[in-house]
């Protein structure tokens, strides 16, 4: 498939729409639409509750994106690497609770690209302000890899990166807007994939703000 141009808005036979972009990975334009207003609000409560910051690197430099979590077990980064934990490692307390409607929405959306079996027990809210970026990596900290990942983008469009198994392999970019989810499992579960700095620009509902917000099954 030949990925949308990167500087114009999907067209309207675009949104809702499921695109392949490899075996078990699907690309669901306008998912969130419809309910974007009531995931943006439970997404805010969790930040509200344990703001994002920016967590340092096992080799010490600092992510460009502000993180926060809620579910049972939160990903965390540090000097002694990736992980999962129950509790904030600053704060000790557990991490907020996942709220329904985002518990229900990772369900739902699992199901229609294929994996009706989903039960994420993390959320992890990544917080993108112009310039922010992530770059190549794999979800593989997690215990359960027969899971898929599901990812939803709120706020500004962004350039998503999606490789094959190898760092060194061919990407292909996605500019996905507000309201797009991808998700990918099975045979696409460890490709790598990132995200190209946040241009500027403020969005209606979310300002000057990018917020991913991604659910996985640890185990």
């Amino acid at each position: 498939m030949i990925p949308l141009d990167l500087f114009d808005d999907p067209p309207p036979e675009a949104e809702a729409r499921h695109t392949p972009l490899a075996p078990g990975a699907e690309l669901m334009r306008g998912y969130a639409l419809d309910g974007d207003a009531a995931l943006l609000r439970a997404v805010e409560s969790v930040m509200a509750e344990a703001p994002p910051r920016h967590w340092h690197t096992p080799g010490g430099g600092i992510m460009s994106v502000a993180t926060t979590r809620c579910g049972p077990l939160g990903w965390v980064s540090g000097p002694d690497g990736y992980h999962y934990a129950a509790q904030h490692p600053r704060t000790g307390r557990p991490w907020p609770a996942m709220p329904a409607c985002l518990m229900d929405f990772a369900v739902q959306a699992a199901r229609d690209a294929g994996y009706p079996r989903f039960a994420p027990d993390s959320c992890l809210i990544n917080l993108y302000v112009p310039g922010a970026k992530l770059g190549l990596h794999q979800d593989k900290d997690e215990r359960d890899l027969r899971a898929p990942i599901v990812s939803l983008s709120l706020g500004l469009p962004a350039v998503f990166l999606f490789g094959g198994h190898q760092r060194s392999d061919r990407t292909e970019r996605y500019r996905l807007v507000h309201g797009d989810v991808v998700v990918w499992g099975g045979p696409s579960r460890l490709r790598f994939h990132g995200v190209l700095p946040l241009a500027d620009g403020t969005h209606t509902l979310v300002g000057r703000r990018r917020l991913n917000v991604t659910f996985r099954k640890v185990g």
